[in-house]
């Protein structure tokens, strides 16, 4: 195919335009239509758009791209495989790989919020209609992960499931729980705190080689055991843990498994029921492409007696009986007892708008086959690489013996953020669904010149 010769602009912003190929004999003519964006409005995505022009192509026996690429409509798929760059501002502004810090949110999910607080201006929206969000919000997680939307509360941070959970379980001494060295900091802080007031015996996995396998938890669980808890995919290395293998081990136990799940949820696929894990949570500003305040938290049906709430509120009432008597909701709801960040709610319910669009396994194989390139090159360059390869998610962490002000130079010179972890000594990133492959070339170029 020779270069694209000609796009014809029709004001500031292209709306219709032609785009003229020519392959020789056959000369083809893509029909172009671009919607400018408006206000509750989505326009085309890029993959809708290369779908529209593909087919038209195909009619003709060329290939047509979404715009000038100098280049193949695969040189093209291959900018941006998912079709989302447009929706990311961030985008602009360099080569984000620090997702697994803070993920930024597509503009749907940004203007979402903005539409919140401005109806909060001038036209303030009614708590009916702010618990419809909520509730919608819930039926989408929900269908996220592989749940009921009965098995789906709102709480405000991911460390809030996991105090629920173990409160509700009362713990008493001589019990146990099973953590590994690859959890969450907020963790080590509950189950000390346990330790100390509660007698209970805390047990600690120690990774090898990055891995903490359900062979490794096995060593420590016992009949004791009251819970098994693990960060779904790792913050440390992006280790992903078998929930199934997990949940298996713990219900032999008559135990349970809870997870830490904000690194997880939106980057890989999850099937709730399949997994038989018993309770997770998940703060929303990571791979749920959210904001913070708010946290899906999920109670396995068959549980939904056991968890008891916490603490109570108006919120966590079904029916007002005579005399101040209360219905609580027999269902994940009575945990939602106060009002809500409403705003990040709205936040989130785009977001996972955009996520059941784009489809989390589409998001899936995208990132992990990033993070493996990564992964590869980093081996290559002889670098001593934290997560294990083969890992599904899309982190990867790696030590590094360098200055951290010149890592830091060579990093910003080319535009590239990324988190310092470890006292500094090791490297994290985490390919987002708005990644590309030249974007992880570039950063192996960087690495590879620190090398």
């Amino acid at each position: 195919m020779k270069r694209l010769i000609s796009i014809l602009f029709s004001g500031t912003v292209p709306r219709n335009y032609w785009v003229l190929f020519s392959t020789g004999t056959i000369e083809a003519w893509c029909l172009i239509s671009f919607l400018q964006y408006r206000r509750r409005t989505m326009d085309y995505t890029r993959r809708e758009f290369i779908g529209m022009v593909s087919a038209a192509a195909a009619l003709t026996g060329v290939a047509c791209g979404a715009e000038e690429s100098g280049g193949s409509a695969d040189a093209l798929a291959g900018d941006d495989p998912l079709g989302v760059r447009p929706d990311f501002p961030v985008v602009s502004e360099g080569i984000y790989l620090n997702s697994p810090y803070i993920t930024p949110s597509p503009r749907q999910a940004i203007e979402a919020a903005q539409a919140f607080l401005e109806a909060k201006a001038r036209d303030p929206i009614s708590l009916g209609n702010m618990l419809g969000e909520t509730t919608a919000a819930r039926q989408k997680y929900a269908q996220l992960i592989g749940a009921s939307e009965a098995e789906v509360s709102m709480l405000f941070a991911t460390s809030d499931g996991e105090n629920v959970v173990t409160r509700a379980l009362d713990l008493k001494q001589g019990d146990n729980v099973v953590i590994d060295d690859l959890h969450y900091t907020t963790t080590y802080v509950l189950y000390s705190h346990l330790r100390k007031t509660r007698g209970i015996d805390l047990r600690i996995v120690k990774n090898k080689d990055g891995a903490a396998t359900p062979e490794a938890f096995a060593e420590l669980v016992d009949d004791r055991t009251r819970l098994i808890s693990v960060s779904w995919i790792s913050h440390v290395n992006g280790y992903h843990h078998d929930l199934k293998a997990l949940a298996d081990l713990a219900h032999a136990h008559n135990a349970y498994l809870y997870a830490d799940s904000i690194q997880g949820t939106g980057m890989v696929t999850l099937d709730a029921g399949a997994t038989g894990i018993d309770f997770f949570t998940s703060g929303t500003y990571k791979w749920l492409l959210g904001g913070y305040g708010v946290a899906p938290f999920y109670v396995r049906e068959e549980l939904m007696d056991l968890i008891t709430p916490d603490r109570l509120g108006g919120l966590s009432v079904a029916n007002e009986l005579e005399n101040h008597e209360f219905e609580l909701h027999s269902d994940a709801r009575k945990h939602i007892y106060a009002t809500l960040g409403f705003g990040s709610v709205f936040q989130l319910s785009a977001a996972l708008d955009y996520l059941l669009k784009v489809g989390v396994e589409n998001i899936e194989r995208h990132t992990v086959a990033l993070a493996h390139r990564i992964h590869q090159g980093l081996t290559d360059q002889g670098y001593r690489v934290n997560t294990p390869a083969g890992n599904r998610s899309a982190i990867v962490a790696f030590w590094h013996d360098k200055e951290v002000e010149k890592v830091k130079a060579a990093m910003e010179s080319a535009r590239i953020k990324f988190s310092f972890r470890e006292d500094n000594t090791q490297i994290r990133v985490g390919p987002a669904l708005f990644n590309n492959g030249s974007e992880i070339d570039r950063f192996l170029e960087v690495t590879g010149s620190l090398a």
